[in-house]
């Protein structure tokens, strides 16, 4: 398949099942990741994997993270919130680690560490592997990142949800490329 093809033909998988990607997929699909463009070399990324019954843990830890905003949160809500990270049997959480005080600006490094996601959600497409990012709520938790090991300024990008998906995703018209280009010329 062409990487034009890969890209056409990716969709988010939201419905997701075992098996995980193979140790070999999975390691393809982070180095992937490697490759995002990145202005001054800085490699501003962190990717924690998280599998097996270390998805219970991270269930936790968003549990005391939404309890420390909301005590009284019902026992359905505290349950859907345990099992976020049990959508699929494997999660990378991609965390941009900024260069503080480097010539290229913090934004273009929180940019980069998005780049290197869509990098890796290409790589899982063109291996067959469902994919689906998420971000929500739980990446802004300050609980979530010290229970992570991440310091303040770090910032997760994304929640990389992998698996088998359930449901094949349909294929998507393509939208008409005039409708948000247009050429500019510098005319007034």
């Amino acid at each position: 398949m062409s990487a034009i093809e890969t890209i056409q033909q990716r969709r988010s998988a939201p419905k997701l099942t075992t098996p995980a990607p193979s140790a070999e997929h999975l390691q393809a699909i982070l180095a992937a990741g490697l490759y995002a463009p990145d202005h001054g070399r800085l490699k501003p990324w962190k990717f924690l994997t998280v599998e097996g019954d270390a998805r219970i843990k991270l269930g936790k830890l968003y549990l005391k993270a939404a309890l420390a905003e909301t005590a009284d949160l019902s026992q359905e809500r505290q349950q859907r919130i345990k099992n976020m990270p049990l959508r699929a049997p494997t999660v990378v959480i991609a965390v941009a680690q900024p260069v503080e005080g480097h010539k290229v600006p913090v934004l273009e490094q929180l940019i980069a560490t998005g780049a290197a996601v869509q990098n890796m959600l290409l790589a899982a497409q063109e291996l067959n592997i469902g994919a689906m990012w998420r971000t929500g709520e739980m990446a802004y938790k300050s609980v979530v990142k010290a229970g992570l090991g991440l310091q303040s300024k770090d910032e997760i990008i994304a929640y990389l949800y992998l698996g088998t998906a359930v449901l094949t995703a349909k294929p998507r018209e393509p939208d008409a490329v005039d409708q948000y280009c247009v050429s500019w010329t510098g005319d007034d």
